[in-house]
C-alpha cells in the first residue's frame, strides 16, 4: 500500500471510492466541488500496487470568526471496505497531518467520533472556546494543533469551506477502517 498526495490521475479512483464508501453520492460530489472551486488544500490517497485508490483523506480551508488562520478541516475520510482493519485510515490521517505541518498550517479540525480521532491527537474543541455551526456537535467537533501558537487568540466559530456547509454531522463523522 502506497500513501501519497493525490495527483490528477487519481480523481476518477477517488470518486469511485467515495461512491462505494458512502450511502449517497454527496461525498463524491463534495470533493469534486472542492477541487473545482480550488478549495482542496490537500488530498491524500492510499493506492495498491496497480494504482487503485483504496483510501482517501481530504483537507480544505476553514475560517475562525471569518478569518483565515491557516487552519484546515478534515472531511471526508474513506477507506475501501476490502481493506478495513489494515489501519489505512490512520496512515492517511498521519500522512495528512505531517504534510500540513511541513506546509506551515496551524491546526486541523474534524467533526467525528472522539474515540476514533482522539488516538491521533485530536482533542475536544470546546475547552479552547471553539465551536462549529452544527447543533449537537460539541463532543464530535475536535481540533489538532500543528503549530505551538495555533490557539493563541483563537476562539469562536469555525466555519468549513462553503461546499461542506450543507453536510450534517453524520455524513462527516464516518469512521474508516
Amino acid at each position: 500500500m502506497l500513501i501519497r498526495t493525490e495527483i490528477g490521475v487519481d480523481a476518477a479512483g477517488i470518486d469511485s471510492l467515495l461512491r462505494r464508501s458512502f450511502k449517497s453520492e454527496a461525498e463524491a460530489e463534495l470533493v469534486q466541488r472542492l477541487r473545482e472551486d480550488g478549495l482542496l488544500t490537500l488530498g491524500v490517497v492510499a493506492t495498491d500496487d496497480e494504482g487503485q485508490v483504496l483510501g482517501y483523506a481530504a483537507f480544505s480551508p476553514v475560517t475562525l470568526q471569518g478569518e483565515d488562520r491557516n487552519w484546515v478541516g478534515l472531511a471526508p475520510l474513506a477507506v475501501d471496505e476490502s481493506v478495513h482493519g489494515q489501519k489505512i485510515g490512520e496512515q492517511l490521517i498521519y500522512a495528512g497531518l505531517d504534510t500540513l505541518n511541513e506546509f506551515g498550517y496551524s491546526a486541523v479540525v474534524v467533526v467525528g467520533d472522539p474515540a476514533y480521532y482522539n488516538r491521533f491527537g485530536f482533542e475536544p474543541a470546546a475547552p479552547h472556546a471553539l465551536h462549529c455551526r452544527w447543533q449537537g456537535s460539541e463532543a464530535a467537533f475536535q481540533v489538532y494543533r500543528l503549530a505551538d501558537d495555533a490557539f493563541v487568540g483563537a476562539e469562536g466559530l469555525v466555519d468549513f469551506a462553503e461546499p461542506i456547509q450543507p453536510f450534517c454531522v453524520s455524513q462527516l463523522s464516518r469512521q474508516p477502517g
